[in-house]
């Protein structure tokens, strides 16, 4: 009897497992189809130029078109596969040095991408007429459609593979400052081979997506907990289901005099729900208290 409620158990934790995973890569794919969708209809009409790999390969899109005579029909643009044979390398970089998952992830996430950059037809007049209000526009649902991406657990390839190894590598480290980085270096390439407005504006893009990225991106935020609670073992399954370590102590209610166990956790913001569940599974009248935006050093791990 107890072995066939274990094989249901596991079967079903299975099934919850395959359902996650499933949902993260519809995430990855509504996140990859949004940011191809603000670049073509909001960014590229008015001759703008994203930031990161992407932005190399527009870059390198127009120098064909004007150099070597590159024509291409009205609306189709193959900056998206220049896009991916760029970022070949840093598919590498990501099966080796981050995780298998995060590279079958990243490689689906870039695969869509092309090909809606690629069916996504540029409209020949801009949607926006007004530079600034289409840079804000398109930098949100861009900034959206990355942050996605990165917390199913991929990313959109480019210089965010590199935000996902740096980050790991320190913990107060940000995907998107490192966006800002590089960035300001491939919008100088603008300023110099193109005119100087196309550059300022492009800049602003890429900061409003940098911003609005890192508030979608929950992992990025970090959170203590300290758990008020009479029931021993929420400690034991904070370390087993979240695998995140737990400092407890224990103490005495001031009206009650009853023992009460105190325990302090860091999670990132992507978290709060998983250990709420795991919570209110163990005590529903656990008292918590979540603080966010703690700087946090030393023996982090930084999930994303």
């Amino acid at each position: 009897m107890k072995r066939t409620r274990r094989k249901e158990y596991h079967e079903s934790d299975g099934l919850r497992m395959k359902a996650a995973e499933g949902k993260n890569y519809a995430l990855t794919a509504l996140g990859s189809f949004l940011f191809a969708f603000g670049v073509n209809l909001f960014i590229v009409p008015l001759d703008l130029y994203s930031g990161g790999i992407i932005g190399m390969a527009q870059i390198f899109r127009t120098f064909l078109m004007n150099t070597v005579g590159l024509s291409l029909p009205q609306g189709l643009d193959i900056a998206g596969i220049l896009n991916f044979l760029l970022n070949i390398p840093l598919f590498l970089l990501a099966y080796r040095s981050i995780s298998r998952s995060f590279f079958c992830k990243t490689l689906f996430s870039v695969l869509i991408q092309t090909l809606f950059f690629t069916i996504l037809a540029i409209p020949a007049t801009p949607i926006i007429t007004d530079t600034l209000a289409s840079c804000l526009v398109g930098g949100i649902i861009c900034g959206v459609g990355i942050g996605l991406t990165l917390r199913s657990g991929g990313c959109g390839g480019g210089i965010d593979i590199l935000g996902v190894y740096f980050s790991r590598k320190n913990a107060d480290f940000s995907v998107g400052k490192l966006g800002i980085i590089i960035n300001a270096i491939v919008f100088g390439l603008c300023a110099l081979l193109f005119e100087l407005p196309v550059a300022i504006y492009s800049v602003l893009y890429a900061v409003i997506m940098a911003q609005v990225m890192d508030k979608v991106h929950y992992q990025n935020i970090n959170m203590t907990v300290m758990i008020f609670t009479k029931h021993d073992g929420i400690q034991k399954a904070i370390n087993e289901k979240m695998r995140r370590g737990v400092t407890y102590w224990k103490g005495a209610g001031a009206y009650t005099d009853e023992e009460t166990f105190i325990l302090v956790t860091a999670i990132s913001k992507y978290e709060v729900n998983t250990l709420k569940k795991l919570i209110h599974n163990i005590d529903p009248q656990a008292f918590v208290i979540f603080q966010e935006g703690m700087s946090i050093s030393g023996n982090f791990e930084k999930r994303l």
